[in-house]
């Protein structure tokens, strides 16, 4: 994993034009099931906010890339769930995930749109929550506002830490960026407020 991961950093400081595609195609798979679990995109996604940072690559075209692909991820993980039904936890490959996804159910049975929504910052779910509510039909606009709403915290958070980082004290100073600092601290408040609220409710489901 640490191998690939320094495969593909690499490749993207030396192709700075395709780094967007790549970073949306890496959230994509990180947000399909199944595929999900093979991609480091979170340590990517840190490392290529440092990058931005650091003025190597522009954050913007990297941020919006990561949206969109983190939603069509569980757009596509919600339409195979929605397709196969409740019967997929006895299909290969999914069934030797039945416990996993069985705990997921429970989960999204109680908290539903909040359980897609605070699913997205939660390693061991991530990937299961769109197919679940696919499984239960859930209503496609409630899980669209949550996969989108989700989709926008997440990828800044991902790749803000590393992104601030970069630019450091000396070049990046409090005086005159209030507004963006201040903006920074509560998406990364509430990310991880979000991401430890939905973590005590999966432990009770």
């Amino acid at each position: 994993m640490e191998s690939l991961t320094q495969s593909l950093l690499g490749f993207i400081e030396t192709h700075q034009a395709w780094a967007p595609l790549l970073v949306g195609l890496l959230a994509f798979g990180e947000s399909l099931v199944l595929l999900g679990v093979f991609i480091p995109a979170t340590a990517l996604l840190l490392v290529v906010g440092g990058l931005a940072g650091s003025g190597v690559l522009s954050p913007v075209p990297l941020v919006l890339a990561a949206i969109v692909g983190a939603i069509l991820g569980d757009i596509c993980s919600y339409i195979i769930g929605r397709w196969l039904g409740p019967s997929i936890v006895h299909r290969p490959p999914f069934r030797r995930y039945r416990k996993q996804v069985a705990r997921t159910r429970l989960f999204f049975r109680r908290y539903g749109f909040f359980a897609v929504f605070g699913g997205r910052f939660l390693t061991m779910i991530r990937n299961t929550v769109p197919l679940v509510a696919g499984m239960m039909a859930m209503n496609q606009l409630r899980f669209q506002s949550a996969n989108v709403l989700s989709a926008i915290v997440w990828a800044p958070l991902m790749m803000g830490p590393g992104y601030l980082a970069a630019k450091g004290a000396n070049h990046f100073s409090f005086a005159g960026n209030e507004s963006l600092w201040i903006g920074a601290a509560v998406v990364a408040v509430l990310g991880a407020g979000a991401a430890l609220f939905f973590k005590q409710r999966l432990k009770r489901a």
